[in-house]
C-alpha cells in the first residue's frame, strides 16, 4: 500500500473517462453575462501564436478583434485570407494556458486548431528558420497526464496528420518529425538534451504533448507546428525568424493548411 509521501499527485486521483467538473462552456456563459456579450461563433479555423509577432502585426496594421472570443484572458484577431477568416491569439505561453484556451475556443465555435510556436533546435533537419510538423511529443510537461495516461509521447490524430501532410510536398522549408514539449526551458539540461537527441527529437518547444493529449481525449483536429529558430541561444544572433518577424512565412503557412483543411471538408 502507498504511503502518502510516495504518491505523485500529477499521477495520482486521475480518472480520464470522468467528465470536468468545472468546464469551459459554464465559464463562458458567466465571461458573455459579465461583459454583456451576445452568443456568437468565432472562426471555425484558429490558430494559436505563442510568441506573439503575428497578433502584434495584426492588431498594428487595424485587424479586428473577434466580437465573439468572450475569453478572460486574451484576444483573438480576425485575420482575412483571400476567401476565409481565421482566427489569431497570441502570447498563449505553455502547456497549461495552450489548452486552456484550446478547451474555450472549441467551445465557441473553432473546428480545427493550429498551433505554431517557436523552438529550439536539436537534432539538424532543416537549415533555421524552417518548420516542423509535429508528429509526436515528448510528454515533459504536467497537463498532457490531465487528459490522457501516462505514457512517453502524444501522438497527432490521423485526420490531423492527413490535413497536413500534403503540404510537404510543396515546401523545402517544412518537415515532420518530433519534438521534446517541457515545462521548464531553463532546465534544458545537457543530460535532458542527450535523450532527446538520442530519440531523434528535431525541436524543444512548451505546448505540442499537452495539446496533442487534449486533442486524442476531445477527439479534437489539432495541429502543432514547432518554428525552428534558435539553438537556444547557444550562438550569437539567435533566435532570427526573417524577414517581418516572419510574419509573410507564418500567413503562408496558416494559409496552406487552412485551405487543405477546407478543400478536403
Amino acid at each position: 500500500m502507498k504511503k502518502e509521501n510516495d504518491m505523485i499527485p500529477i499521477l495520482e486521483h486521475k480518472r480520464h473517462d470522468m467528465p470536468s467538473i468545472f468546464t469551459p462552456t459554464s465559464l463562458l456563459r458567466e465571461a458573455r453575462r459579465q461583459k454583456s456579450m451576445s452568443s456568437g461563433n468565432i472562426p471555425e479555423f484558429c490558430v494559436l501564436d505563442p510568441d506573439g509577432d503575428l497578433s502584434r502585426h495584426l492588431k498594428s496594421s487595424g485587424a479586428k478583434c473577434n466580437p465573439n472570443w468572450a475569453c478572460y484572458h486574451t484576444e483573438l484577431f480576425n485575420l482575412e485570407l483571400q476567401d476565409m477568416t481565421v482566427g489569431v491569439l497570441g502570447c498563449a505561453v505553455g502547456a497549461s494556458f495552450a489548452v486552456l484556451v484550446a478547451e474555450e475556443m472549441f467551445a465557441s465555435g473553432c473546428r480545427i486548431l493550429m498551433s505554431v510556436t517557436s523552438s529550439g533546435q536539436i537534432v539538424p533537419s532543416c537549415r533555421p528558420p524552417c518548420f516542423v510538423l509535429i508528429d509526436r511529443a515528448l510528454r515533459d510537461e504536467g497537463t498532457s497526464y490531465h487528459y490522457m495516461p501516462p505514457a512517453p509521447y502524444s501522438m497527432i490524430r490521423g485526420e490531423a496528420l492527413n490535413i497536413a501532410k500534403p503540404i510537404l510536398t510543396d515546401s523545402t522549408s517544412i518537415v515532420q518529425g518530433g519534438v521534446w514539449t517541457t515545462d521548464a526551458p531553463f532546465r534544458e539540461t545537457e543530460e535532458a538534451f542527450s535523450f532527446a537527441r538520442a530519440q531523434n527529437l528535431l525541436a524543444v518547444e512548451m505546448e505540442a504533448a499537452a495539446l496533442y493529449a487534449y486533442a486524442e481525449a476531445a477527439v479534437r483536429p489539432i495541429i502543432c507546428f514547432a518554428r525552428i529558430t534558435n539553438q537556444m541561444g547557444t550562438i550569437e544572433n539567435d533566435f532570427e525568424k526573417g524577414k517581418d518577424n516572419g510574419n509573410e512565412d507564418f500567413i503562408d503557412l496558416i494559409s496552406k493548411v487552412a485551405h487543405a483543411w477546407r478543400d478536403g471538408r
